[in-house]
């Protein structure tokens, strides 16, 4: 091969597999190289066991070789945020609470990911407890800065070349917000379409799995491998899912219709962003865009979603910050003794506007493809200054709805800056569909 295997695509890297032009010893291999070559400035694993992945890679190629069936991920390796469980691996959570850590059986993702053929890589770094306290992670544009969180390391690992796919979890910008500061595409399924099973449960209400890629491909294929129904999910419901692969490569049948919300706090965007979406937009035009002044109500979300995930959290984990209290960091305390203060009416309430809140975008997306958006503030904050702003990812992670972020803009000192668009519950298919018609028109008009 003229090009090093560590830098094909998820699909590239399937398809040559599959056609036996690549082995994934190959692809393993040289992603391990890759790590070795830069992780130490980026430190986007939290375990890597160089050996264990490529016994498994051998055995993906043995199992090929003796024409058996094989899965639409067969030897491609996948990294895994350090809250997913897995037997064979240990789970830390991002915090020394947990050190050592090794449960029992796989997360249900992890189940479905083995069946699709995938190599489990190993485990990359989250911040503390999926929240708010950073570790150890760098942004691989910039080591300087920020890869943001709380899915710092899969964001940051897939940036690098280290890995084509990467799992992380959003419960409130987690996704989204790291892939827009890694200039990695980022998509959060709806709510209920990727199991939880088995993942560190920080919101019951709130919680969601995402996948991180290098190509709009890339990510829907991650997500329909782990997507499917779990009973054992609360969220996870028992119908057929959209096949976002499919929507990914699909042709829109007319031009799409986008919303524009100018939200109260969009004035804490940067001007590059700011100016990037403008320009973003006036290439699409007024006839494609609508521009809205949504109610004040809109942006109170905010405020309903933090009480949702701090009296949450709180519940979840209660024994753990009881017994544990002094292990954790002084970021995080903060927070904790805020959501203890959440009495049950109040979180009742909160649940009844996330409700509402549901309800609207049920109806909004009847006139419009998608909502565009900002997919954070703007370039990576410094390291030590924080994982960014999530609020750009609030609203439409507290109402379930799919979101993707494609890396289209740069920032005044060269940072990626992604551009995010929010579709309608249970039509990621035509999300991606959208995603997929924005990509080729801003790239016609740029040519």
């Amino acid at each position: 091969m003229k090009i090093k295997p560590h830098s094909l695509s998820a699909q590239e890297a399937a398809a040559f597999i599959a056609s036996g032009r690549l082995k994934s010893v190959q692809l393993v291999q040289s992603c391990l190289d890759r790590i070795a070559e830069t992780d130490d400035a980026i430190h986007a694993w939290a375990h890597l066991d160089a050996d264990a992945a490529l016994a498994q890679a051998a055995e993906c190629d043995r199992i090929r070789q003796k024409g058996l069936a094989t899965g639409p991920l067969h030897g491609v390796p996948v990294g895994l945020k350090d809250i997913i469980d897995t037997r064979d691996m240990p789970t830390q959570r991002g915090t020394k609470i947990f050190e050592g850590r090794r449960p029992d059986e796989d997360a249900r993702v992890v189940e479905m990911l083995r069946e699709a053929g995938a190599v489990i890589m190993g485990k990359t770094v989250t911040t503390e407890l999926a929240f708010v306290h950073a570790n150890e992670t760098r942004n691989p544009h910039n080591p300087e800065h920020s890869p943001g969180g709380s899915s710092s390391g899969s964001a940051a690992a897939v940036a690098a070349g280290q890995i084509p796919l990467a799992i992380g979890t959003q419960t409130n910008g987690s996704v989204i917000r790291p892939a827009s500061f890694c200039g990695t595409f980022g998509f959060k399924p709806t709510r209920g379409m990727i199991p939880r099973t088995g993942v560190l449960q920080t919101s019951v209400s709130l919680d969601q799995l995402g996948t991180f890629g290098r190509t709009l491909g890339d990510v829907a294929l991650l997500a329909d491998v782990i997507s499917g129904y779990d009973q054992r999910d609360p969220e996870s419901f028992a119908r057929a899912r959209p096949d976002t692969v499919a929507g990914a490569a699909a042709e829109a049948p007319v031009e799409p219709a986008f919303a524009w919300f100018n939200l109260p706090f969009y004035d804490r965007l940067s001007e590059a962003t700011r100016e990037g979406l403008e320009g973003v937009m006036d290439i699409l035009g007024d006839a494609r865009v609508e521009r809205m002044d949504p109610a004040d109500q809109l942006g109170e979300l905010v405020a309903v979603q933090a009480r949702i995930h701090e009296y949450e959290i709180c519940q979840h984990l209660s024994e753990t910050f009881d017994a544990h209290w002094d292990d954790l960091s002084e970021t995080l305390k903060p927070v904790l003794t805020r959501g203890r203060q959440i009495s049950v009416d109040e979180y009742q309430d909160a649940l009844a506007v996330k409700k509402s809140a549901q309800s609207f975008f049920a109806d909004f997306f009847t006139d419009y493809d998608a909502i565009i958006a900002p997919a954070a503030a703007g370039e990576a904050p410094k390291f030590g200054e924080g994982t960014g702003d999530p609020i750009f990812c609030t609203l439409w992670t507290l109402a379930g709805l799919p979101s993707v972020t494609m890396p289209m803009l740069v920032g005044d000192t060269g940072l990626p800056i992604g551009v995010q668009l929010i579709g309608a519950v249970e039509k990621d298919d035509r999300l991606l569909r959208t995603a997929h018609w924005l990509q080729k028109h801003i790239a016609a008009e740029a040519a």
